[in-house]
């Protein structure tokens, strides 16, 4: 009996041990990570990077979102591709940012182009993780489905939803291989609420948002996430009456009609949004449409003016 007692002794205080030991691994662990590199500043920088060691491909990234989203990019240690039209704004942009961000003219609604965009992107850097459609423009219109011309329709069709459908396919085809990457899209909150856009321009961000959803399905067995990020009105260079002198006032103007108070929606906003869908933090999400509107979308403004007290 005494023997066995003694055993039984024996074992817990092992087994105890061997906790203890864990425990004191596991403890070590954290203080090297959380509090040891703090206090000495010898963290790796590039482990604090959201997108390091990363290739990506951004579209019309040569001004308003688009580049908020190449400099958000390119800080969190990712290797940018900035494709765009406007030749002197994208060259301009990859000199100021310097290595790892370079560009490359690309006309997305020309599938010739966006193919050559992604070959190219991959013989420099030997993959494609990033696929960011983000180019975009407005129509021309009153905004009325009854002054709406054919022209506009096909126009806004062929740069917003082809150039994303393009963008999304010849990624794809790179991303299979791979078996691995991150299909991106700029659509619109229009696509959460009615009457926030053109008929014209709320048709293509309708059929960017549902093709996200489609490849989301499709894609996903080759470990190939697809998501949407969806701005409320933003001050960019794509409105007609944007300008450095109008940009604040268009900032204010938004901010009074959005739902969240004492802020103001900014590109910086929209290109954070992407950059957590892009991020290994997003590693599990796959098919959203991520509305970036402070809220407007989910709110009824006759109901609120009809139950506020001030009526």
């Amino acid at each position: 009996m005494r023997n066995n007692l003694c055993t039984k002794a024996s074992l817990q205080v092992i087994k105890d041990a061997e906790q203890k030991a864990s425990f004191l691994s596991s403890l070590r662990r954290y203080l090297q990570l959380h509090i040891f590199t703090k206090m000495t500043g010898t963290g790796s920088v590039a482990s604090q990077k959201r997108l390091a060691g990363k290739v990506s491909i951004i579209t019309g990234g040569a001004s308003g979102i688009g580049a908020s989203a190449v400099q958000l990019f390119h800080e969190n240690g990712a290797k940018v591709v900035l494709a765009d039209i406007q030749d002197n704004l994208g060259q301009a942009l990859a000199q100021k940012l310097g290595e790892d961000v370079c560009y490359i003219h690309c006309d997305v609604s020309n599938e010739d182009e966006v193919s050559n965009l992604v070959d190219a992107t991959v013989k420099k850097y030997g993959k494609l993780d990033i696929m960011y459609n983000n180019a975009g423009i407005l129509d021309r219109s009153s905004g009325s489905i009854l002054d709406t011309p054919k022209s506009d329709l096909d126009r806004l069709i062929g740069v917003n939803l082809v150039g994303c459908f393009l963008g999304a396919k010849h990624a794809a085809r790179v991303m299979v291989t791979q078996g691995q990457g991150c299909i991106l899209f700029t659509a619109s909150a229009c696509t959460a609420i009615g009457g926030l856009a053109t008929p014209a321009y709320a048709v293509t961000k309708h059929g960017i948002a549902g093709l996200a959803k489609n490849l989301a399905a499709e894609l996903g067995q080759y470990g190939i996430r697809v998501n949407c990020v969806s701005p409320f009105g933003v001050a960019t260079p794509m409105s007609e009456r944007f300008s450095a002198d109008t940009a604040p006032m268009i900032e204010e103007l938004l901010g009074q009609m959005g739902n969240l108070k004492g802020k103001m929606p900014k590109v910086e906003d929209m290109a954070r949004a992407a950059l957590y869908l892009a991020s290994d933090e997003a590693n599990y999400v796959s098919g959203l449409n991520l509305v970036v509107d402070g809220g407007f979308s989910v709110v009824n403004p006759t109901m609120m003016k009809a139950f506020s007290p001030s009526t």
